[in-house]
């Protein structure tokens, strides 16, 4: 891996995790994590499974480091490795059949369901869901709203990305495939 995208990844995700620190909870203590937005952009834009697997162990670090659900620590850390292999994939398999712009919205709202299923699945059979709520009933409440949000939120990132990477020398040395 190149020392370039290393840096430039962790940059993606730092920004990421602030983002995730000043978001207010919204559904039942929740919050729209920017930094699994975040984590769907810099897997998209390194092309590296490599790399995918350190965004995703480094992702599920930091949001288990700052989860208030009860019992998402372990849930977060397994939910980013799965998700992270599942979004890598997927953006493989679409690679050329579909326009970047239109490969963001869907594996920003598939990958968020996955992500959302694995985080309640894992705390459910861990520690239980808090508040005696079902699994289907916070997979409603939450994850189909954050999946929403998700895909505006990743559409945007991926955006500005791009256009502060073709406007920076960086452009053509780090990111290749852009």
């Amino acid at each position: 891996m190149n020392l370039k995208r290393i840096v430039m990844a962790s940059l993606f995700i730092a920004i990421g995790f602030i983002f995730r620190m000043l978001t207010p909870p919204v559904l039942l203590g929740m919050k729209p994590d920017f930094l699994l937005s975040m984590m769907f952009v810099t897997i998209l834009l390194f092309d590296d499974y490599k790399m995918t697997l350190l965004i995703g162990g480094i992702v599920g670090i930091l949001t288990a480091v700052t989860t208030t659900f009860p019992g998402g620590q372990i849930a977060n850390i397994v939910d980013k490795l799965i998700t992270c292999q599942c979004v890598f994939l997927a953006f493989r398999l679409l690679n050329e059949k579909v326009n970047s712009q239109i490969k963001v919205l869907i594996v920003s709202f598939f990958g968020t369901i996955l992500s959302g299923s694995a985080f309640l699945s894992v705390a459910g059979l861990l520690f239980g869901l808090p508040g005696g709520n079902t699994f289907t009933m916070l997979f409603m409440a939450v994850v189909i709203p954050a999946a929403i949000a998700n895909v505006i939120i990743t559409a945007i990132i991926y955006n500005a990305v791009i256009l502060a990477i073709k406007r920076t020398p960086l452009y053509g040395k780090v990111f290749e495939k852009i």
